[in-house]
């Protein structure tokens, strides 16, 4: 019997929580201002729900260990290095985990509270083992999201909670930034697929995005 190959060497990455270089975060932070300033609530509803749809088709093509398995990418605009080296489902399982942590401040925040402490990006984080369950686990927590906001009638609340890169944001604030943050990882879920089927990974495309 052969032995089993070694397993591939950890790449060097920076640490989970070392943000983003200076000049991609003020880029970051002026089109996230712009495009609240811009777009409604109706807008950032149907931007999470196609992006939810893209992800869905995306999903349909793993099978267990394809979904398992890491694969390096080139960062995308908007991604921390620390998340280059991701599966399948490890990606879920970060978007399960952010957006159930957005669905409980849009209902705390909906009701003027405010909650001590401030959101970590390092706090977000996949675990190594993630199965294929985690597709409903995902799922569940899209519709969580949605329900939160449908409860709410409005978004434009007085209490605010601070993101790492973008401040303080009230409800209306961390909606906006939901459907964004879902387009970033889809597209890096593309990547991943890209990476498995042996071709080379493509440079940045036109469906990076960065809020």
């Amino acid at each position: 019997m052969k032995p089993a190959p070694p397993s591939p060497p950890e790449p060097n990455l920076a640490p989970p929580g070392a943000g983003l270089p200076k000049v991609e975060l003020l880029v970051a932070r002026v089109l996230f201002g712009l495009s609240r300033w811009t777009r409604n609530r109706d807008s950032f509803e149907r931007e999470f729900a196609l992006e939810r749809q893209l992800i869905r088709n995306l999903v349909g093509k793993c099978d267990a260990a394809t979904g398992g398995r890491r694969v390096l990418i080139p960062r995308l605009t908007g991604l921390e290095d620390s998340s280059r080296y991701w599966s399948v489902w490890m990606t879920l399982e970060h978007l399960r985990i952010v957006h159930d942590s957005i669905a409980f401040l849009i209902r705390e925040l909906s009701r003027e509270i405010t909650s001590p402490g401030s959101a970590s990006t390092a706090a977000v984080k996949p675990r190594l083992d993630v199965g294929p369950e985690v597709i409903g686990a995902y799922e569940a927590s899209c519709d969580a999201l949605a329900a939160a906001v449908g409860e709410s009638p409005s978004l434009d609340t007085r209490a605010r909670f601070p993101h790492p890169w973008f401040g303080p944001l009230n409800a209306a604030g961390w909606h906006a930034l939901a459907g964004l943050h879902l387009g970033i990882h889809r597209a890096q879920i593309e990547r991943i697929l890209t990476g498995l089927s042996g071709d080379n990974v493509p440079g940045p495309s036109t469906g990076d995005r960065s809020p």
